[in-house]
Formats: C-alpha cells, structure tokens, sequence
C-alpha cells in the first residue's frame, strides 16, 4: 500500500494513501476550533463565571465520565459491520458541535458539566474510529509516520486557534464567541468527513469473526495491553496538565518577570502558541529519529522528557527573573515529550491488537484518556486551591512520579521481546 505521486511538491513528506492527508486535513480544521478554547476554557470559568478551581477542574474531569461511555460503544461501532468507522466519526463530529454551543451558554456549575459529558462523549467515539481508519489505510512500516502525520495536522490547528483565540480575547474579551466558533470547526469536520472519507472497515470471515462480548474478554486478558492501559493513563493525566493546571498556574500564581507583572491571556497564547510550534517542526523529525528503537524505548524517552518539563515548570514558579523564558523552556520540552508519545502509542496497539479487535483495542487506548482526564483535572485544580508553594512543589511531585513509569515500560520493553 504505497502512493507515491512522483510530481508531489514535498518529496520528504511521508508517501501515505490520500484519505490518509484528507483526514489529517478535517482535524487540522476541527482542531484550529478546539484551540480557541482549549486553554481559555479555565480561566473563563474561574475568573469570568466565578467557579472555583476545583469545581472547574471537576467539570473538566466529568468529561471522562461520559468519555468511557463514549469510548467503548466508538470501539464497538468502529468494529461493526453495520456501522463501521465513517458513521461512528460521523456521530462523534455531530455531538461535539452540539457539546460547544452548550458551553457557549455556560453560566453556572449544572450546564458547565452538561457540556463537558457532551464533550466527553463526542470525543469518546471520535478516537477509536479515528484511529482505525488511519491503521486500515498504512502498513505497518508507514505507521509511525501516518500516526505521526494526524498529530501534526492536530497540532497545526491547535497552534492557529491557540494564537486567534489569544488575539480575540486580548482584543474583545468575548470568550463565549470562542465556542461557537469551536462548534462551527466540528461542522466543518463532519463536512469532510461525509463528504472525502470512505468507509475502511472490512469484515472479517464469518468463520474466524468472533462476538462483540468475546472481542472485548480477549482483549482484557491481554497482559500486555493491561501494562500498557497503566501507561497510557499516567501519561494522558500528564498532558491534561497542559490543558486544564498549566494555564491557570501561569495567570494566578506566576509573575511574568521580577516586577510581579502578571501574565495576561495574551502572553500565555503566545507561550502555547510557541509549545505548539515546536510540536509541529519536530514531530516528524523526533519520529524517524526515534524508529530504530522500539515502541516502549520510545515512551521511555517521552517520560523523560516530561519529568524534564515538570521541573522546568517548578523552576517557572519560584524563580525571581526571567519567569517568561523558563515558562517557554518547559513548554518546549513538553511538546517534545508529546510528539515522542502519540505517534508510538497509536503504533504500539496497531502491534498488540489482532485486525479483527482494531477498533475495541484502540477503545481501550481510548479510555486511558478518560481515565487520565477524569484524575487530571480534579488533581491539579486541587493543588491550585492549596497554598502557593504547594501550588509550586506539585510539579516535582509530577517529575517524580516519572521513575515509577520508566520502571513500567522497562517491563513492558522486557515482555514484548520474549515474545518475539
């Protein structure tokens, strides 16, 4: 399954099936929407709405609760004849839009959680279906790099709704205005996606097809995915750091330099504006660098490079000058420790998960970003509901926690080559 169109203007870009860029396109759009509020969302609620941390980090988290419901019936659609990956990403870019306009009218604790179990539902069936295709259309040499290809496309609309929505607010102060503008992106998504996007999923033999029930025991017995979910859900409560801790950590408890000037939403657009663009030039470089080792050696080097960023970020805090800069180096390192992360997960299960269970594999990937959000938010909201130096010492506490799960992939490394 090579395409290699011998006119093509970037030769160095990956040569992957055309839905594969299609696709990678509708979530560089769907994405630019979801960074206009991403990083906002937060700060909106707490210091807008009124809300305290904790009860907006908890909103935050509820989304993880409808994200398991959301995860598993997106594993099960994905895998379904009669429905399959197109409808499943289909249904999921309709419930998303629809989560946004919900938070758009947000304005007390009950409609903040009603729109995060929407959100967390609509972002449950999207992954697994999302994932699948991306696997249906590459073999396995190309899916480092067609892995890798999707979060660039993520990471480039993130970017441009990152630094837009920073200039909207600077200049407006409309937060709801970045919703509806978040809702609009997910019909664009669900556009291409009817419109581009054809159905991958290929049914198995019915004489080797197994049940729905039997499909998920399976997988559940597989130790070497239960080590893996552990994995995945120490570093997907990492990355909800970014999302819901960080931000908020920068505006109310960090000076921007010795005068105690404080960071406005502004600067911290520019901030993840800059985390993002280093995402977006290395992502393809840290992936071909990091092929000749195997999957968890390459999580290992993720992990490091996030106790790297939690200290640099513990530095940012306490630091009497130069807050900014230390800010932008701990915003570096963390987007190389996502760009070694995604690419070699979403490849490590297309190795552990047998075709047939593709989809109910990737649903259980899925739902560590459930279980990584729901402890996330909450946890990090808490810690900024402490004293500040509590505030400041939680990120060592995160650095710290990386030796346990360097510890973990070194086992799972171990166990993946006995079984070669």
């Amino acid at each position: 399954m090579k395409f290699s169109p011998k006119n093509s203007l970037f030769p160095w870009m990956p040569q992957l099936n055309p839905q594969v860029w299609i696709l990678a396109f509708g979530r560089f759009l769907s994405e630019v929407g979801t960074g206009f509020t991403l990083f906002y969302a937060p700060i909106f609620f707490v210091n807008h709405v009124g809300l305290s941390a904790t009860a907006v980090g908890f909103a935050l988290g509820s989304a993880s609760i409808s994200g398991v419901v959301g995860r598993i019936l997106g594993g099960s659609f994905s895998d379904s004849q009669y429905w399959g990956r197109r409808k499943t990403l289909l249904l999921s870019a309709a419930i998303s839009a629809i989560a946004s306009l919900v938070l758009a009218s947000a304005n007390n604790f009950t409609v903040l959680v009603m729109g995060n179990l929407l959100v967390g539902f609509g972002q449950g069936l999207y992954w697994p279906a999302n994932e699948s295709v991306v696997a249906d259309l590459t073999v396995p040499e190309q899916r480092h790099e067609a892995y890798a290809i999707t979060r660039l496309a993520d990471n480039l609309g993130l970017g441009m709704g990152v630094v837009l929505g920073g200039a909207l607010i600077s200049t407006t102060g409309a937060y709801r205005s970045l919703f509806i503008i978040d809702a609009i992106s997910f019909v664009v998504f669900f556009g291409v996606v009817y419109f581009a996007i054809k159905e991958t999923y290929k049914p198995v033999d019915a004489k080797v097809a197994i049940s729905l029930k039997s499909s998920w025991q399976i997988a559940l017995s597989d130790r070497r995915l239960l080590i893996y979910v552990l994995v995945n859900i120490i570093f997907t409560t990492y990355i909800s750091q970014l999302q819901s801790t960080l931000p908020l950590y920068l505006k109310n408890f960090v000076a921007l330099n010795a005068s105690g000037a404080e960071f406005t939403e502004g600067t911290i657009s520019i901030i993840f504006g800059w985390h993002l663009a280093v995402a977006i030039f290395t992502q393809l470089p840290v992936v071909r660098g990091l092929k000749r080792f195997t999957h968890p050696q390459s999580l290992m080097f993720s992990a490091v490079m996030w106790a790297m960023g939690f200290c640099l970020m513990w530095v940012t805090g306490v630091a009497t000058d130069y807050q900014l800069w230390w800010a932008i180096a701990a915003l570096s390192v963390f987007a190389m420790a996502i760009v070694s992360y995604t690419p070699s997960a979403s490849a490590l299960i297309t190795e552990l998960a047998p075709k047939s269970q593709l989809g109910v594999y990737f649903s259980i990937s899925s739902l560590c970003w459930a279980a990584g959000y729901f402890i996330g938010p909450p946890l990090g909201g808490w810690a900024l509901d402490q004293t500040p130096a509590f505030a400041d010492n939680f990120w060592l506490g995160l650095a710290a926690s990386v030796t346990v799960l360097l510890g973990i992939l070194d086992y799972l490394d171990q166990m993946l080559k006995d079984r070669i």
